[in-house]
């Protein structure tokens, strides 16, 4: 049976055909590369040379090379020591030169610096800036001295010792606390105590002899001493201290362990 005429045969027209392509967009523009102008381009090189002329001048030109170093801080420790420890690579690009490790190398080779600073000085100099540290107390051993600075860190060994600056004894071989303080927490209490000292005890202080970890004893010039307990309260027996000297001027002994009690006696 033969199939009958379609519609679209039945009134002449045909089916439009579909076409794959999207119409474009009213208005679109094809985009096209576009070479940069004169202009454009010689702001392109102006930058690059200027790259590349900073670059050399950092890393090729003989103009910032490291030729000098200079120290500053030093005490104890002379000039020609730290630079020759710092090991700063003359004749190399100043840029270049590692500050990080020449810090590192000092910190390390010489324990009485306390901190440094390295810099770069343009356009042709290397500055190592140090602090020392500062003894507060001596340990003496077979007839040297060990320094020890404020934070209880033994940095140093001399054959002479400091003017000025006490030897601390630790008779603590029947000590009680030894179990709970060794050596090194029994020293740390020791340069605690001497922090708080006022002024002209310090200067007067020979000895720093711990039994302890609460029995802290100063032995000042002239025979006197000073009996200081624990480190604890270093502030309020410092000023105790200083008030029982006045009122008792020829005292012998001093007791300001307990701050709230203090008391002299002898002559």
């Amino acid at each position: 049976m033969a199939a009958g005429p379609t519609t679209a045969e039945k009134s002449g027209t045909s089916e439009p055909k579909r076409s794959s392509e999207r119409p474009s967009r009213p208005g679109a523009r094809e985009r096209r590369f576009r070479a940069p102008g004169p202009r454009e381009l010689m702001i392109t090189l102006a930058l690059i040379a200027l790259v590349a002329g900073g670059i050399w001048v950092l890393y090729g030109s003989s103009w910032l090379r490291a030729e000098r170093v200079s120290t500053s801080g030093t005490e104890v420790l002379t000039p020609r020591e730290v630079e020759s420890v710092a090991a700063v690579p003359i004749g190399a690009p100043l840029i270049s030169v590692d500050t990080e490790a020449i810090e590192a190398r000092l910190l390390e080779k010489l324990p009485r610096i306390d901190t440094v600073e390295v810099v770069r000085s343009w356009p042709q100099e290397i500055g190592l800036k140090v602090t020392e540290r500062k003894p507060v107390l001596l340990v003496e051993k077979g007839g040297k001295f060990t320094e020890v600075d404020s934070s209880g860190t033994r940095f140093a060994t001399v054959d002479k010792a400091p003017v000025g600056v006490p030897k601390v004894v630790l008779d603590t071989a029947s000590s009680p606390s030894l179990r709970r303080f060794d050596g090194d927490r029994l020293l740390l209490e020791a340069v605690g105590a001497t922090g708080e000292l006022p002024g002209k005890v310090r200067a007067d202080t020979r000895v720093v002899r711990v039994a302890s970890y609460d029995s802290i004893t100063l032995e000042l010039s002239g025979g006197r001493t000073v009996f200081w307990g624990s480190a604890e309260d270093g502030e309020v027996k410092a000023r105790v201290l200083t008030a029982l000297m006045k009122a008792t001027p020829k005292a012998g002994h001093f007791d300001v362990s307990a701050p709230t009690a203090p008391a002299s006696s002898g002559s």
